[in-house]
């Protein structure tokens, strides 16, 4: 486990657990970690799998080390007695984006060989929030019956959907409504997240 330290007073911050998996999207990750940057109050805890780290370098300017300087605690994949594998340490709850069908895959069936995984069990186990930025096209019937499988547990699936009553003009653009919709579930307003009714439409 690796502590930035960003802040100095201990126990007095929120925190979520922020997944990062080997699908297509890495900048919706690396934008959710900037942006709670800007939140004094928010704790970021990233775990990091292998095929996320290739996918940051194949679709960014980042490395995986200026991705993991990002968040507040970055944890070892395979490090299953971390702090987050536990029900005791809390925590508001856990986005994991992208979230590859791999993944979906391992957390609808409790198959927890790596901390990623085993996080979310735990986060379903305690009743916590759980959104999963679900990344693929088309999707197969397995991809749907896991996924209906989660939600009929509780979980958010949120595939990054193109949106366009908010007008986007960048790529940048439909990112940040992403990420918006991602803090929504956590009650954290973001600036240049445009909600229907608050942004004018043709």
């Amino acid at each position: 486990m690796i502590n930035n330290n960003r802040f100095s007073i201990a126990g007095e911050k929120k925190r979520l657990v922020v997944g990062m998996s080997g699908a297509s999207g890495a900048a919706l990750g690396i934008g959710l970690l900037e942006v709670l940057r800007e939140y004094p109050d928010w704790e970021t805890h990233l775990i990091m799998t292998k095929g996320a780290e290739k996918t940051i370098l194949q679709e960014t300017q980042h490395t995986p080390p200026e991705v993991m300087a990002l968040a507040d605690v970055v944890y070892d994949l395979n490090n299953i007695g971390a702090s987050v594998a536990s029900g005791t340490f809390k925590v508001e709850g856990m986005v994991v984006v992208p979230c590859s069908m791999k993944t979906v895959a391992g957390i609808a069936t409790g198959y927890s060989d790596n901390l990623l995984l085993r996080a979310a069990d735990v986060t379903i186990k305690e009743r916590r929030k759980l959104i999963l930025v679900a990344r693929e096209s088309p999707f197969s019937p397995i991809h749907l019956r896991n996924m209906l499988s989660l939600s009929d547990m509780g979980v958010s699936i949120l595939p990054p959907m193109l949106t366009y009553y908010n007008h986007p003009a960048s790529v940048e653009d439909m990112t940040n409504h992403m990420i918006g919709k991602m803090l929504n579930y956590f009650g954290v307003e973001y600036r240049n997240f445009k909600r229907w009714g608050e942004t004018k439409c043709m």
